[in-house]
Parts: C-alpha cells; structure tokens; sequence
C-alpha cells in the first residue's frame, strides 16, 4: 500500500463528452455545467466540496417545456451554458443553437431560475439570438448583465464580431437599454464564450479563442470600467496546448474562473485526449481544472500557460490515502429504480412515459421503439457516455421481433452519421437472428459474417472500446457462466470522434463533431408497429480486466 499523499486534482475532472464547463461556488459547494448538444437532459451539472471529486447530479433540462430538441442537428441544440447564483436562485443561461450552415446559427437563448442547480426551473426567458455563448454577469451594485458572442452571417464579414453586454432587469425578466460591443478579440480570432469577473477594482473579461480544436486558448482582457475599453493581457494566452503536441491535454480552451473561500482561484476549461499526437479524440471534450495566481501587477496567471495533468488541491482538502471512484467512471445499472440514473441519456427527446417504461415490467428497462438511426424526431436511444479508452459495456436484452423493420441492442454512437449497432431483428421467414451494422460518413454497410440465428428471445450484448480499436460479442445463454461469441472483426473506434465527423466543404462546414462517443442501448420500430425491447441490465465498466 503507498503512503498518504496529500490530495491533488487529477486531469481531466470531468472524462467523457463534458465541454464548455461553467463553474460556480455556492458556500462550500462547487458546480460545474455542461454543454449537451443534441442530447437530453439538456445542460448536465457535476457537484463537488474541493474540486478534486466530483458527482454527477444529471441533467437539468429534462422536459420539452424547458427544452425541445425535436429535429434538432447533430451537434446542435444546448451550446456553453452559463450556471450563476444570484439573491438566493440559481440562473441558468443556454442556447438551443438550431444550425451551422451557411454563416448561419439561429442561437436563440434562455433563461429559467430555480431553488437548486437541478431545479425545479421556471419557465424559460426568451432572450436574444444574435449570438451563443451566453453568460451573466451580477455585478456589485445589484444589476445584471447578458454577455455574448455576437454572430455576424453577412458573406466575407467576420463571423465572430467581438463580445456584446446589455443589462437584464431581473425583476421585469427581460433586456434592457442598448447592447455594447466591449472586445473585438486578439489576432488569435474566433472570440467567444465571454465570462465576466470583479477583482480589485477591475472588471476581468476570460473569452475563448482561436477556434474548439487544436488552437483553442483561453484570453484575459480587462478595463477598470463596465463597459470598457477592455485591455487584452500583453502576455498572451492565460492558457492554450496550441505548440505542445507532446502535452496529455489538447484543444485547452473555454474556460470560467472560480474563487476558493480561502481566497485561491482556480479555472475551469475545456480539453481533449486524443489517441496519437494531433489524432482522433473519441472521449470528445473533457473538462480540466487548473490553478490560478495573480501578479502584482493585477493579471492571472496558470503555469507555464499549458494545462497541467496534475494540479494542487485547495488548501485544506483532507489528505486521503485512495481517490475515490466516481460511479460515472463504471455502474452496475438493474433497472430498480422508477427513474433513469443520473448517468444515462437520451436522443433528442426526453425519457417520458410515451417510450420509457420502468414499472410494467419491475426491474427491467422497457425501451419502445422509435425512428430509424437518421430519424432526428423520435429516436430510441438510451446511452451513457464513454469516459475511458479502455471500456465495456454490456447488456442483457429480451426481445421478440416479429420482422426486419423491428431492431433492438447496444451501440457504440457518435451521431446519425457514424455508429456500430449490434441488434437482433428478424430474417424473412420470421427467424430472429443477430447482426451487426456499422454506419460510416452516413453509410450502412453489413459487417460480413455476424448474421447467426437465435432459438431464445434473451440474448447477452457486449461491447469493448480497447483504444483505437472496438469489438462486439454475444452470448446465447447469458449469466455468470455465459460463453461469448465474437461479431466480427475489431473495428476502428476513431470513426467516433469529434475529428472524423467534422467536414468542410468548400470553406463552409458541412458537418461538426462537438459530442464524443456513447454507448447504449437502442430499439428501433421502422414500421411504427409497437416494437419494444425488455433490459435486465446494463454495466459499463472502466479500465476492465483483460
């Protein structure tokens, strides 16, 4: 056994599809939210005491009177919340982002305030649309303010226009007075994700710049007034990866600062791992936390301006011999509950009664079937995120199809686009058998030798993520002593990443990839002919045993 060492926070905090992180104190308390795209509950919030273990609470917006993702893109939907705390309510700030195409995005932002960080939320606040990332600022003397992007569509104009302010009256919920353009960015370019602060008499301006991937960085700016002119740190980055292709953390950007109750300070930010140097990122984008000081002459700064794997805890965090496993990180998951655990997700469309049924069946997940994988309406999809490069994921199904249009199994998912699904469906003649599809770049293809016919209507369902590499298995006769079948070949992982989904056509984007890999469990009833599936169970295991 090693001896005690005292605490450190380790990198990144947050594993798996976590970016764009807000961060925020309330007393002892730490929160962080995050953004969740196409994926509900919208906007998901991890809690901590000492910034070094951290909870999952779930997700926030977990019904379409707060959200509604019905038809909503891949990498669409909920872009870079804001969670603020203000005379006793918490503030969430998000934007539905409807599209990226042509210069256009549609970001329409909202506001709803609630006793808690999970709620329960007011109705929404429609707030403007000129741009997303959007955050509050309270100010001392009591007043409020809406910070943001601002999105500039006109063709040969500058897409990322600076960073607007306007002032919300709190009590009237809505914009007041004119919006100011107080920062128009540095060379770096791409000016974005604005988060405001007071410090000894300054107002400190933390954006985000230089794009989401490799040249992503952190930029400090600063005026003694509101409103500005706001000076840009002559040192450079706070923070950025961007010339290190050697560091663990890459893309180190979007960041949000927070202030111990000892006085420390701290930043919040986005990075990725990717497998090679500059390669695939199939975890997606992570949140890392790194510690800030200040020089005497009043600018923050982190270490050598790099993220750091392993950072110094907050004074007076305990000394503790094991860092304590985070049920995120693997879960044994028996359906016993009358609700979906804080860890699991759904696609474009809450886990309501109309598909998700817990109680008809005790503790079995009955998953009614919904769209085809390109459907973007009514998918069924259950999915949790991947949050290490080793990994498996395994289920136990019960199922009866009763023809090819009936589907039901686990995936491995980045978006309608790019999945692996190996399901039982039915051949012809009725025979149920399983099989495996893969979709790459939106094309489905059979993978060549899986099809087996099945004589029960219980079936074993395995996954297991070994880095770039993904295999599927299967089991006849699930259980302790089950004996798997491999489906298939190894296939390439790496098809489910943040790079290999983005496309430019032309200079223009044709596609982005913001969401990392998930698995899951996925039903499909292309007939609309009431198709449902029945999970005993479903484990996802970090770093298992060979």
């Amino acid at each position: 056994m090693s001896t005690a060492t005292r605490r450190a926070i380790r990198n990144p905090v947050l594993t798996g599809f976590h970016p764009d992180p807000s961060i925020l104190r309330v007393g002892s308390d730490y929160f962080i939210a995050t953004s969740t795209f196409e994926w509900m509950p919208g906007v998901r919030i991890h809690h901590s005491t000492n910034l070094v273990d951290w909870r999952p609470m779930g997700g926030a917006l977990n019904e379409k009177r707060l959200l509604d993702l019905t038809g909503a893109g891949d990498s669409n939907g909920v872009w870079a919340p804001s969670l603020s705390y203000h005379d006793g309510l918490f503030h969430l700030l998000y934007a539905d982002v409807a599209t990226f195409s042509g210069g256009y995005w549609d970001p329409q932002n909202y506001l709803v305030t609630g006793p808690t960080p999970t709620g329960p939320w007011s109705d929404p606040v429609p707030l403007h649309g000129r741009g997303f990332d959007a955050s509050l600022f309270h100010d001392e003397d009591g007043t409020t303010w809406m910070l943001s992007m601002v999105a500039d569509w006109r063709p040969g104009r500058n897409r990322f226009a600076g960073i607007s302010i306007q002032q919300y009256d709190l009590q009237a919920r809505r914009l007041v007075g004119p919006d100011h353009t107080i920062f128009q960015g540095t060379g770096a370019a791409l000016t974005e994700a604005p988060n405001l602060y007071r410090k000894d008499g300054w107002y400190y301006l933390v954006t985000a710049e230089g794009g989401t991937s490799w040249e992503h960085q952190v930029t400090v700016a600063r005026s003694s007034h509101l409103l500005g002119p706001y000076l840009a740190d002559p040192a450079g980055p706070l923070l950025t990866s961007y010339g290190n292709p050697s560091l663990t953390l890459q893309k180190a950007g979007h960041g949000s600062l927070v202030r111990t109750p000892a006085g420390q300070w701290y930043l919040a930010h986005l990075v990725a791992r990717p497998y090679t140097p500059l390669g695939r990122c199939v975890l997606g984008r992570e949140t890392a936390i790194q510690e800030v000081t200040w020089t005497a002459d009043g600018w923050p700064r982190i270490a050598d301006g790099v993220p750091s794997d392993v950072v110094p805890a907050p004074d007076g965090v305990p000394i503790a011999e094991v860092r304590p496993v985070s049920s995120e990180e693997s879960e044994d998951d028996d359906f016993d509950e009358p609700a979906l655990g804080v860890n699991w997700s759904t696609l474009r469309r809450p886990a309501d009664p109309s598909w998700i049924d817990l109680s008809t069946r005790p503790s079995f997940l009955r998953i009614r079937g919904g769209q085809s994988p390109m459907g973007r309406q009514r998918p069924s999809l259950v999915a949790r995120r991947v949050v290490a490069e080793s990994c498996a994921f395994e289920a136990v199904m019960e199922f009866t199809p009763r023809n090819y249009r009936q589907l039901a199994g686990i995936t491995a998912y980045y978006n309608t686009r790019n999945w692996y699904f190996l399901h039982v469906t039915a051949d012809d003649d009725g025979t149920p058998v399983v099989d495996l599809l893969a979709c790459d770049s939106g094309r489905v293809a059979v993978v060549p030798g899986v099809r087996s016919a099945l004589t029960a209507d219980r079936i074993g369902l395995r996954l297991r993520f070994d880095g770039p590499r993904l295999r599927f298995s299967y089991a006849r006769t699930p259980g302790p002593a089950a004996s798997w079948t491999e489906a298939g070949p190894a296939l390439d992982a790496t098809t489910l990443s943040d790079e290999y989904a983005a496309q430019v056509v032309d200079g223009e984007p044709a596609a982005w990839g913001f969401t990392g890999a998930f698995t899951g469990l996925w039903v499909q009833d292309l007939g609309a002919e009431g198709a449902y599936a029945d999970f005993d169970r479903a484990v996802y295991t970090a770093n298992p045993a060979p």
